[in-house]
């Protein structure tokens, strides 16, 4: 899994040498809000940036716990996902 602190998705492919100089860029990474709870990227985990939105890796974590429960799912199976969920974070 990446290192990266803030994850774009929908971004057009980039060579190395593109990556490279972004990252070296990046030293000093623009701060990057959370659309749901107003956080920067430098108070959570993680942070997924998609066309317009960005949401913190907490906030997506609410957003399926809820989407768990909203379906009824057993909760021995909804712990397993989570904890699968959550041991690749860390």
């Amino acid at each position: 899994m990446s290192d990266e602190k803030v994850v774009s998705l929908g971004a057009k492919k980039k060579s190395l040498n593109e990556e490279k100089q972004q990252q070296e860029d990046n030293t000093s990474q623009d701060v990057v809000y959370c659309s749901f709870c107003g956080r920067p990227n430098t108070q959570v985990i993680k942070m997924v940036k998609g066309p317009g939105v960005n949401i913190c890796s907490e906030c997506a974590m609410i957003a399926v716990q809820y989407l768990i429960l909203q379906d009824r799912m057993p909760s021995a199976e909804a712990q397993h996902i989570l904890d699968a969920f959550w041991g690749k974070v860390r």
